[in-house]
Order: structure tokens, then C-alpha cells, then sequence
């Protein structure tokens, strides 16, 4: 089970990432069509603004996922790196435990409030606003699928030992 489940995470990881570049790259071509067409023809567009803020929700929310699986994320690491290894790795693990079942909220939450939103439009392109609302279950679920890949890894999740001051 574990080396089907980190299968399906690695998997998982690589499309979210390659989808983030992908729509980091229209969110900036979105904002830099703003840009042109406000300053320099004095003539703002209304979908460029729309789409950039649609692209930044998924990069915002692909990215909280993906750093929960590569560890990228802000943490208070002054307990666990105090404790032995063996107890360290079940700290981790009971992190990745929290943060799975935190997805899992996401997810479920993120569903309850597509639901409640299904039918409306986006106000300037008119795009089925449950495309933006869907981010939150996917990220909710990847980001449940993350931590529960950390949790069971053999070994732990830990992070790689603090190294020594670089530029001393």
C-alpha cells in the first residue's frame, strides 16, 4: 500500500506542479495584457483582471499542496529537533497526520461551499464560477493525499538535518 500510495502522490505531484507553471505563465501574461492596454491605450480590459486572479487562486492553492508534500512550509521545528529520532519521527509523523486530516476539512468544506455557489457565472468573462470554487477540493484532497504519503513513509518525513552556518 505504501508504494502504491507514494506512486499515486509522485504522480499527483508532478501534474500539480507542471499545472502551476503552466497557469503561473497566464497569470502573468494576463497581468502583463493589463498593463499594455491600461497605460499604454488607456483602455483597461476586464478579462485580463479575472483571469489573473483565477490563475493566482489555483497557483496560491496547487502550491499550499505541493509544499505540503515537498515540505516547503513555515514551521516551529524547536520541539521536535530537541527530541530523539525515534520520537522525532512520530512528531513528524503526527504532523503529516494533522495536516492530512486539515486537507481532508479543506476538501470537504470546499465541496460544501461549491454546492452552495453552483449556477453563478464570473461577473467580467462569465466563466462557471464552480471552476474557481473546485480549487479548494482538489488542493483539500492533494493536500490529503500529501501528508498521508509523508505519514507512512518508511523512515518518516524528516527533514533533512539543520547544516552548518554557510557563510562562516
Amino acid at each position: 500500500m505504501t508504494h502504491a500510495l507514494g506512486a499515486v502522490a509522485r504522480v499527483a505531484a508532478a501534474l500539480t506542479r507542471a499545472s502551476i507553471v503552466v497557469v503561473a505563465a497566464l497569470m502573468l501574461a494576463a497581468l502583463c495584457w493589463q498593463v499594455l492596454v491600461r497605460y499604454v491605450f488607456a483602455s483597461p480590459s476586464i478579462w485580463s483582471e479575472e483571469l489573473a486572479v483565477l490563475m493566482f487562486s489555483w497557483t496560491v492553492m496547487g502550491g499550499l499542496a505541493l509544499g505540503v508534500r515537498e515540505g516547503w512550509h513555515v514551521r516551529l521545528a524547536l520541539l521536535p529537533e530537541a527530541l530523539p529520532r525515534g520520537a522525532r519521527i512520530w512528531a513528524e509523523r503526527a504532523t503529516d497526520l494533522v495536516t492530512a486530516a486539515l486537507g481532508g476539512f479543506l476538501a470537504w468544506s470546499g465541496v460544501r461551499f461549491y454546492d452552495i455557489t453552483a449556477g453563478s457565472v464570473s461577473a467580467a468573462i462569465g466563466y462557471p464560477i464552480e471552476v474557481l470554487n473546485a480549487m479548494a477540493p482538489v488542493a483539500g484532497a492533494l493536500m490529503a493525499l500529501f501528508g498521508l504519503e509523508r505519514a507512512i513513509r518508511p523512515g518518516g518525513a524528516l527533514p533533512p538535518p539543520p547544516q552548518g552556518n554557510p557563510a562562516a
